[in-house]
């Protein structure tokens, strides 16, 4: 009986087999998000309060970069499906451009440098995305991809963390936060080298009914369920930015006994929860279609509002209901990702991969556009007075009402999913 349990644990926690390519891209990614967490927290910090850039022209400059991301994205998914450069190139392109953003932040005293560092990192970035998640796609077949999207979430989440943390304790003991940039751009270098030795290109042929790039985009743009779940794919990711935009702030400043050691605690446990979930949501999920893992996330995201609208509304157990929100939310995030790229792969035709997921990596885009915007305004109304406290509190009420727009939405896709399907089968047993 002992065995028996023992094994079904086993089962649940350990890795999957999947090709060594998928290993070695979620090493590279492990390592360059390292690198990530050493500037994406600092460099603000150091260039407003070392350089002495006003904060102003720094969130300028980290605001190009956003929209350098946008352009980025566009680009990589055009030349990842390109057969003149495909996945791997495009991989090592991303790399080497992130790099010179290194350099140029390194050499970076004043606003023009600053503003070209973050312009090519966001574009860096932006060329990555749809790369690695059109690559991960070539090396695994549909019964795979929920878990090897898991595992390459896992090395981000994994790296972005431990750059943090690793951050920190080189600043804490040397002070010297360009060795930051000059660490990640070493990364992005070996990430490069990883990818130009390890990685091949086994992207599927170009079909004979796409003659050019622009064809490809239109056709994406044309499938209408692939926009309906965009629209959908907005509210993910949205909810994804008010964690981490709106929520820390609501903790400190409306609840009441939260310290900033407090709410540093519950999103540092929030991560590492998501983190050990990762790889057992994924399997879990494995069972149900992607659609149905979609739902399965939303509804959690309904709960995890509720329960953060109870941590800011009780008078008792405030710190109870809200490491009961962040658990909630890691499942709902966990649940999410796979599921969503996994569904995105379903509906690319293979020779368009990359151009269906760089749209969809443009929703958090949007997402993270949307929610500092609205979540702050928010924020800012209920600074105002004791009577405007309802509006930051009933704003999560309002995000868990929400979810019944995205629930109608993923079913209506899961009915027309499953009628395409039908009808490519039919097509095919004709052929």
């Amino acid at each position: 009986m002992k065995k028996n349990k023992f094994s079904s644990i086993f089962q649940i926690f350990h890795l999957p087999q999947l090709s060594p390519q998928v290993w070695l891209l979620a090493s590279g990614r492990l390592l360059s998000q390292i690198g990530n967490g050493f500037t994406l927290f600092y460099a603000p910090i150091f260039f407003v309060n070392q350089v002495g850039i006003p904060a102003t022209v720094v969130g300028f400059a980290l605001g190009m970069g956003s929209i350098a991301g946008v352009v980025g994205r566009f680009l990589g998914g055009t030349l990842a499906d390109s057969p003149a450069w495909g996945r791997k190139k495009t991989l090592i392109l991303s790399a080497a451009v992130s790099a010179i953003a290194d350099v140029a932040l390194v050499l970076a005293n004043g606003f023009p440098v600053l503003l070209l560092g973050n312009i090519l990192m966001g574009l860096g970035i932006g060329l990555y995305w749809p790369a690695t998640e059109a690559a991960v796609a070539d090396f695994t077949t549909p019964e795979q991809r929920n878990e090897a999207f898991a595992i390459t979430r896992l090395a981000d989440t994994t790296g972005l963390g431990a750059g943090v943390v690793l951050g920190g304790l080189l600043i804490t003991y040397t002070g010297n936060y360009r060795a930051l940039f000059i660490i990640d751009g070493i990364s992005f270098l070996i990430f490069m080298a990883v990818i130009y030795v390890a990685i091949t290109n086994k992207q599927p042929p170009v079909s004979e009914h796409q003659k050019s790039p622009w064809q490809a985009w239109g056709i994406a743009l044309r499938d209408k369920i692939f926009l309906i779940f965009l629209l959908v794919n907005i509210l993910f990711t949205t909810y994804l930015a008010y964690v981490n935009s709106t929520m820390p702030l609501y903790f400190t400043n409306f609840v009441a006994g939260f310290s900033q050691g407090t709410v540093s605690f519950l999103f540092s446990f929030h991560i590492i929860f998501a983190a050990v979930l990762q790889m057992p949501i994924a399997r879990f999920l494995n069972r149900f279609s992607r659609i149905h893992s979609l739902i399965f996330s939303i509804l959690l995201w309904g709960i995890g509002f509720i329960l953060v609208w109870l941590t800011g509304v009780a008078t008792w157990g405030n710190l109870l209901w809200a490491g009961m929100a962040m658990m909630v939310l890691g499942i709902a995030m966990v649940a999410y990702n796979p599921a969503a790229s996994s569904f995105v792969v379903e509906l690319a035709p293979p020779e368009s991969r990359g151009i269906y997921l760089s749209l969809n990596s443009q929703c958090w885009a949007i997402g993270y556009f949307i929610a500092p915007i609205l979540g702050g305004w928010v924020l800012e109304t209920a600074a105002q007075g004791e009577s405007s406290r309802l509006i930051i509190d009933n704003f999560w009420l309002i995000n868990a009402a929400s979810i019944s727009m995205g629930i109608f939405t993923l079913l209506y896709l899961d009915k027309k999913f499953k009628a395409k399907t039908r009808d490519l089968h039919k097509s095919s047993s004709l052929n």
